[in-house]
Order: C-alpha cells, then sequence, then structure tokens
C-alpha cells in the first residue's frame, strides 16, 4: 500500500519561507516523478511543481516560479517543497502526489490526473 505523509506545513508572515516535507512508502520511490499541488478554500486544486525520477527535470507552475524549489532524496524516499517569498495567495493546502503505474511513471506531469497516490495535505497560510 503506497502512503505519502506530508509535514512542515504552518503559519508564516509574508515574505516568509517554509520547507514541504513529503515521505513516501509502500514503493520502490525513486521510480516515479513526484508532484506538489495546492488547493485554496472553495478553489480548485492547482498545479504546483513537479520533478521527475532522477531529479533531474522540474517544471513550475508560473506563480511559483523563482519563489519555490522542488527537490527529492531518493535515499529517504523523500520529496521536498522549498518556499520562500511566500504571499498571502499561497495560502493553501499543499499536497504530494505520487504518479502511478506504467511507462511514464517516471516522469513529470503538470495535471491533477497524472497521479494516483495523493498525501492527506499540509496547511500554509502566509499572514499579512
Amino acid at each position: 500500500q503506497v502512503q505519502l505523509v506530508e509535514s512542515g506545513g504552518g503559519l508564516v508572515q509574508v515574505g516568509g519561507s517554509l520547507r514541504l516535507s513529503c515521505v513516501v512508502s509502500g514503493r520502490t520511490f525513486s521510480s516515479y516523478g513526484m508532484g506538489w499541488f495546492r488547493q485554496g478554500p472553495g478553489k480548485e486544486r492547482m498545479f504546483v511543481a513537479t520533478i521527475d525520477w532522477r531529479g533531474s527535470i522540474t517544471y513550475y507552475a508560473e506563480s511559483v516560479k523563482g519563489r519555490f524549489t522542488i527537490s527529492r532524496d531518493n535515499a529517504k524516499n523523500t520529496v521536498y517543497l522549498q518556499m520562500s517569498g511566500l504571499k498571502p495567495e499561497d495560502t493553501a493546502v499543499y499536497y504530494c502526489a505520487a504518479r502511478g503505474e506504467g511507462p511514464v511513471r517516471g516522469l513529470t506531469s503538470a495535471s491533477v490526473r497524472g497521479y494516483d497516490y495523493w498525501g492527506q495535505g499540509t496547511q500554509v497560510t502566509v499572514s499579512s
């Protein structure tokens, strides 16, 4: 059974930083692309960042480019999202996601439909 557990969310002031972590268990973590998404109150779940299985290819939503960095440590089965220059509009529940089986399992994806496994989410609140 694949499990994803996020941590690192919290309350931070405008301009502050946070690092989210997502630990994956129940599969060979290093074979799969990973992503971060977020969902604000009353909004759809939106793409934030994605990374391929080796950590060599990353993509970001325009709204976070230059402020957020996705990375992974395959030895620790963990993917990270380093967030800096936080803004009130970054307030959301942040979800970690893992790609499912198949020939493209190691690649990146910016689509919610590209992922089969999701964590429970961690709240990030940016106060002004």
